[in-house]
């Protein structure tokens, strides 16, 4: 081979994936489409001087860090997420009789457990999404490893129940896939932004374990300034959208929607959510789930 430019090689992933070919495997019923809310509960494990990081969160609606002092009106911003906005996404859900999937970080459960114990009680999933709301690049592998530990035991404490999923907020390490897998409790991860359906890979014991996509452009996290989401109807039109155009290439395909407790839990904000679950609920070509439930289906299919 020629020597290739800056002398580095090619990639050695896949990037050609079933490279257009359709899929043999299909959703229950005459579902054509997977949809998966994820509702993410951050509230309290964002960084913060008052809890011990070594800086205050920088990222909310309006991007400003408070350097070397508390920042109590950050940490306000993100308690509106746990005292109002959990309470009235869980009513939107049950009026359409929706369940979803609360991926949770651990220290944001050990410190108000009711963010995973209410949805656990109303029959949603609480899968793990870290220990504090931070990315896991660059982290060292002992310290990642008691990250996953610590976030299993504070959702099992909550609820009872030791999660099956996760999902690193931003990047994740080059070590959490591998750490999962030896974890070994683990059913799935959400670390994939590469497809429209899930995959699997094998843990090492042999058995599969469930790489489900997720998604940032449909995802309210863009109601943040210069995000593209203004009004309500803009987070429902560009969802529905999506939903749509998903159901007309004829599946399979798998949909993940994103939220935040904080975000969408906002009064001018939840038209948009209510919009997209009036859209979607009980009809038969759209099989709206918990992630733990499409994994677990994805397991039974052939061929994959």
């Amino acid at each position: 081979m020629s020597e290739l430019p800056g002398g580095m090689p090619p990639a050695t992933r896949d990037l050609a994936g079933r490279a257009g070919a359709p899929s043999p495997a299909s959703w229950p019923g005459r579902a054509r489409l997977a949809l998966s809310f994820v509702v993410n509960v951050e509230e309290g494990a964002e960084m913060a001087l008052t809890s011990g990081d070594h800086r205050n969160e920088p990222t909310y609606e309006a991007r400003e860090e408070v350097v070397g002092h508390p920042d109590p009106c950050m940490e306000s911003h993100f308690g509106y997420g746990s005292r109002v906005g959990l309470w009235r996404i869980l009513d939107a859900f049950d009026a359409h009789g929706v369940k979803a999937t609360f991926s949770s970080c651990g220290r944001a459960v050990a410190a108000t457990p009711v963010l995973a114990a209410a949805p656990h009680a109303r029959g949603h999933e609480v899968s793990a999404h870290g220990w504090r709301w931070e990315s896991h690049a660059g982290m060292a592998e002992a310290t990642e490893r008691a990250v996953i530990a610590a976030t299993v035991a504070a959702i099992r404490d909550a609820t009872g129940e030791r999660p099956v999923g996760w999902h690193t907020r931003s990047a994740s390490s080059v070590n959490t896939r591998r750490l999962l897998l030896e974890e070994g409790g683990f059913l799935y991860d959400s670390d994939n932004y590469d497809d429209d359906l899930p995959r699997l890979m094998p843990r090492p014991d042999g058995a599969p374990h469930v790489r489900l996509p997720y998604a940032f452009d449909t995802n309210d996290m863009r109601f943040a300034p210069g995000g593209g989401f203004v009004q309500p109807e803009d987070f429902s039109r560009y969802c529905i959208g999506a939903i749509d155009w998903l159901l007309a290439e004829g599946g399979p395909r798998m949909l993940s929607i994103g939220l935040h407790l904080r975000i969408i839990g906002r009064p001018a904000r939840m038209a948009g959510l209510d919009a997209v679950l009036r859209h979607v609920a009980g009809r038969e070509d759209i099989w709206v789930a918990r992630r733990c439930d499409i994994a677990r289906h994805w397991l039974t299919q052939e061929a994959l």
